[in-house]
């Protein structure tokens, strides 16, 4: 299982507006996609960073499926977030493996 891993910092300001933002647009865009099976929210508690820490992971069984997503997808979807919360969050990309 391939997991695509999207870690944000938000601004405790926002952070509500943003998840509630997240969970309706941001998720449902990228499970749209097709490449991703299913996804997963959580929240860090012991972040070392100020304001509050998530991670969203999503599922897929095929590394091309979350290429075709970088190739094609990934632009619109963040430029869409990053116009709705511009500097009111960082954000981190990582790619995992479950062995």
């Amino acid at each position: 299982m391939i997991i695509y891993n999207e870690t944000f910092v938000v601004d405790e300001a926002v952070h509500e507006q943003w998840l509630a933002w997240v969970k309706a647009n941001h998720i449902a865009n990228i499970i749209a996609t097709g490449d991703f099976q299913s996804f997963q929210i959580l929240k860090v508690l012991n972040s070392p960073n100020e304001g509050v820490t998530y991670c969203i992971q999503y599922l897929t069984d095929d590394v091309s499926k979350y290429e075709h997503f970088m190739l094609y997808h990934m632009n619109p979807i963040h430029i869409d977030h990053n116009a709705q919360f511009e500097n009111k969050f960082v954000l981190f990309n990582t790619l995992m493996e479950k062995i």
